[in-house]
């Protein structure tokens, strides 16, 4: 496999990767008196991509491929908008009560986002089922990376990193901060990791292995990028990168000193020499600034 080879899919994903993030982000920051209007139009672009996945799957051929990746990220973007929109979440949209600490802190975590995890999984079997034994598997394959990472990312955020990447949240769904504790690392990270470059070693030796130009290998090579390019959010977990750059287009930066508002479910802001128990933090953290960052996504 040559160069040549490698990058038109590896651009291509990288792209897609990045405008649809930030498209995402700039639709749920639009009035929130039409997001049920636009996720309902999103619900249809899904369900066309559905169908585009069931009938390419009999298709092995390198458009084919592209088509399968894409009309699966068409079906994750419209879920990642319905939690981002705050429509499918969970049915404890309130934040972490005080004193909150280990499996009683992961139950009320888990209540906040039930509701569209259940939606995700569902989804993944759906569309696994509907290719099933059929030649192009490339957006089965899509479909379980994003979930497999994105649990990944939610797991080490909920257990504690240096950058939350929180601050791309919404301001509806601010209460979702208190849940998320500030740490240098957890036990999970080096684990998440190594099973992404795990992942994506595998992925690449199916790509060199493939026929050189064929829809399998493009496939792979798709599906490659993305592994890495999760792997590369993993890495802003814990480095300090400006990552949020990335998607200034999508999202404004606010006035220096203005804070987003909480929304009436969290109430007054909480004082910044507030005590740990009121995040439900297990550890004091300063307060930190209003500053945008990303996904996984993106959850």
């Amino acid at each position: 496999m040559t160069l040549s080879d490698l990058a038109p899919p590896a651009l291509f994903t990288m792209f897609v990767w990045w405008f649809s993030t930030g498209a995402i982000l700039w639709l749920v920051r639009r009035p929130e008196a039409g997001f049920r209007r636009t996720l309902a139009i999103g619900g249809g672009l899904a369900a066309v991509a559905t169908a585009v996945i069931v009938v390419g799957a009999r298709d092995d051929s390198v458009a084919a491929a592209y088509v399968g990746f894409a009309a699966a990220l068409v079906v994750w973007g419209w879920h990642e908008a319905s939690f981002l929109m705050g429509l499918v979440t969970g049915p404890r949209p309130e934040p972490c009560p005080p004193g909150a600490r280990g499996w009683s802190r992961f139950r009320y975590a888990t209540l906040t986002v039930l509701h569209h995890e259940i939606a995700l999984v569902v989804t993944a079997a759906a569309v696994v089922g509907l290719t099933w034994g059929q030649p192009n598997q490339i957006a089965s394959w899509t479909f379980l990376i994003l979930l497999a990472m994105r649990l990944s990312a939610k797991f080490n955020i909920f257990l504690g990193v240096p950058n939350l990447t929180d601050e791309f949240f919404p301001d509806h769904l601010a209460h979702l901060k208190s849940y998320l504790p500030k740490r240098p690392m957890n036990a999970l990270f080096p684990f998440s990791v190594a099973g992404s470059v795990a992942l994506g070693a595998l992925l690449l030796e199916r790509a060199i292995q493939a026929p050189a130009g064929s829809g399998e290998s493009v496939g792979f090579i798709l599906l490659f990028t993305l592994t890495a390019l999760a792997l590369i959010e993993h890495a802003f977990m814990i480095l300090p990168l400006p990552d949020a750059a990335l998607w200034r287009w999508a999202v404004p930066e606010r006035p220096v000193g203005k804070a987003p508002p909480l929304g009436s479910t969290l109430g007054d802001p909480v004082p910044a020499n507030a005590p740990p128990a009121i995040l439900c933090r297990p550890t004091e953290a300063p307060a930190h600034k209003d500053r945008p960052a990303t996904t996984a996504a993106k959850d």
